[in-house]
């Protein structure tokens, strides 16, 4: 029967329809989805988040949301769900135009109602047909798809962080904690148009778990967290449970809106053989021939043969699956398919088809432990798998030996990498950081060119933290060069050579600046400074009561000086407009001379450029006799 179900934050369900499809195999009453689901607003009074489904009999949908804005009316959420169901139960499909309109008329109507502030959300979206899948999504809502405990599939953000691990600006580990990974490019209710992601179709298993969350939770549970919860979990409301138990745990002072809807695939619908009824039919034709030829003393003997005949056709159906599937290098779905068709031929003791089959099981499962032996690291087994299935598919065309030829190559250069990366722990440990940056780069070459993405997560780990304690290393080794520098400046200073350190502080400073140390770069400044002052002094003020008018003395016409022990009496001449003077002075035979009120002004003494005798003005001793005689002679002349 159809149903319809619309689960909110709170639980509760609104909507039914209900219809039965009669005279064929009906797809969910032959399988097993079972669902439950978790959502709490956090820290916050209003939860925004909202999670919704529909199942119907050949169909179903799935629509976890996160609202991205403010609006304390209207929950954007809501909205993007209600809707994206609504148009799918209009139309069930699987097809990724339809899906891609459905998700547009979601947008535009978040766009329209968007009258106080923009609606925005985010959403991720999966649809079943019961045997395979289709996911959508555009913003930070999740969806994680595990098989077998493994983490099979985690869809990607629509964010700048995820734009920057694609570019290799950081490692894709580092997505989840970067700052950047709630800035979004997509969202439903942007300005323009929206381009959602959209995927192919995925072929479900048996024991599937699919978990749709939005970033309320997933930023509070690791990958390898959430892959332990599965392993734990037999159900889905437990599983939904435990996530939510790992998310409080870490006791975070502020809690988003959280949803978590977890869906466990336990039986998927399988198809029946194409050409299943022609068998039977045929097989029953022959049965209604054997009876009237050989009458009712072989019935017994021919409803044996059915089986046997049912049998047959199943065991060539599975071959028939298994062989596409190494088509399409599905090599551990190949496996399981030629474990049943080979079940098959044992039952009906057919051994010839139990020898093909056990053959190209093995095939396809040394393949299997070659991908399982490289994700553990173990090359040396992972080669010697792949050779072993070189030789075991030689017989097959369905294997592509191309390929797995082309991988066998790849292992001497994967080895090479696992041992760049082990030389290169060692040298981290050794406390040889540029040796191990060195090996990490060769190795995430060489990783990147044969995609050996496994060992680029572990070496983009490793580099980083070899990149980080040699800046460490680098920095103290600064340190101590600029140290040393201040230092050897405040040796300088202390013994006078304000040169040698003023030059000592500019380098120390320099360095400081380098490091990003400010304190120590204010500390040089203050003392390059106080050199400074040391080496250029402040010039004094002038005398402002000096005349400046064009005089450096003053008239000292008609002056005469009377000077004790002089052979004459002594006259000086004027001195007018100019720092010479038309007299000259002498003094002999006298240690002191009171030149008071002649001589030079502003206790200078001034020579005339143009006489041959000296003003002698600072009581020098020693004048000759022939010294007298000759300003005597001088003075004669002058008048």
């Amino acid at each position: 029967m159809p149903r319809l179900s619309f689960w909110s934050k709170d639980g509760s369900g609104s909507g039914n329809a209900q219809g039965r499809e009669m005279g064929r195999r009906m797809r969910k009453e032959n399988s097993e989805f079972k669902t439950a689901f978790v959502s709490e607003a956090g820290s916050f009074l209003k939860n925004r988040d909202f999670y919704g489904c529909v199942e119907l009999e050949d169909w179903a949908c799935y629509v976890i949301a996160d609202g991205l804005d403010t609006d304390t009316e209207v929950n954007s959420a809501q909205i993007t769900v209600q809707t994206i169901l609504e148009s799918f139960l209009e139309k069930p499909t699987m097809s990724k135009r339809r899906l891609t309109e459905y998700i547009k008329i979601a947008h535009e109507w978040l766009q329209y109602e968007s009258r106080r502030v923009r609606l925005k959300a985010g959403f991720v979206i999966v649809v079943t047909d019961y045997t395979r899948m289709v996911w959508a999504s555009a913003g930070h809502s999740r969806l994680y798809h595990f098989r077998g405990n493994r983490l099979a599939l985690k869809s990607k953000d629509h964010s700048v962080a995820v734009q920057l691990a694609a570019e290799g600006q950081i490692a894709e580990d580092r997505v989840d904690q970067h700052d950047e990974r709630g800035n979004l490019n997509e969202y439903a209710g942007k300005p323009g148009m929206i381009r959602p992601y959209v995927s192919d179709k995925i072929k479900l298993a048996d024991g599937d778990v699919l978990v749709l969350c939005t970033p309320g939770l997933w930023e509070g549970v690791q990958d390898a967290e959430m892959i332990d919860a599965v392993e734990g979990a037999n159900d889905p409301q437990t599983l939904a449970d435990t996530l939510e138990e790992v998310m409080l745990s870490k006791q975070r002072t502020r809690i988003e809106n959280y949803s978590a809807a977890a869906i466990y695939v336990n039986k998927i619908f399988h198809e029946e053989p194409k050409n299943r009824k022609k068998w039977i039919k045929r097989i029953a034709i022959m049965l209604v021939m054997l009876l009237i030829f050989g009458g009712a003393g072989i019935f017994y003997a021919v409803k044996s043969a059915a089986k046997k005949a049912e049998l047959v056709v199943d065991m060539l159906q599975y071959e028939q699956t298994a062989d596409q599937y190494v088509k399409e290098q599905e090599y551990a779905k190949a496996v399981s398919d030629y474990s049943l068709a080979r079940n098959n031929s044992i039952k009906i003791k057919d051994p010839i088809h139990k020898k093909l089959l056990t053959a190209k099981m093995s095939a396809a499962q040394t393949l299997v432990d070659g991908e399982a032996h490289l994700k553990e690291g173990d090359i040396t087994k992972a080669t010697a798998s792949y050779t072993k299935a070189l030789e075991l598919s030689e017989s097959y065309s369905m294997f592509n030996r191309e390929v797995i030829q082309e991988r066998l190559e790849q292992m001497t250069t994967f080895q090479q990498v696992q041992d760049w990366i082990t030389e290169g722990d060692l040298k981290l440990q050794n406390g040889d950081y540029s040796g191990a940056i060195i090996l990490y780069k060769r190795a995430r070459t060489a990783a990147t060119e044969t995609a050996y993405k496994d060992a680029l997560k572990e070496i983009a780990t490793q580099l980083e933290t070899a990149e980080t304690k040699r800046a460490d290393i680098k920095r103290q080794s600064r340190q101590l060069q600029a140290d040393t520098l201040e230092q050897k400046g405040d040796r300088f200073n202390e013994a006078g050579d304000y040169s040698g350190a003023m030059d000592a502080y500019a380098s120390a400073q320099g360095i400081y600046q380098e490091i990003d140390m400010l304190e120590r770069v204010l500390a040089m400044e203050r003392k390059i400074n106080k050199l400074d002052e040391k080496l250029n002094p402040p010039v004094p003020a002038a005398d402002l009561t000096q005349d400046t008018a064009g005089s450096d003395s003053p008239n000292t016409s008609g002056i005469t000086s009377d000077m004790t022990g002089s052979t004459g009496s002594v006259s000086t001449g004027s001195t007018v407009g100019s720092g010479s003077s038309t007299g000259n002075v002498t003094s002999a035979g006298s240690s002191n001379a009171d030149a008071s009120g002649s001589g030079a002004s502003s206790g200078k003494t001034t020579s005339n450029a143009g006489s041959n005798s000296a003003s002698k003005a600072d009581g020098s001793t020693g004048t000759t006799e022939a010294d007298v005689n000759e300003q005597e002679s001088s003075e004669g002349g002058d008048s």
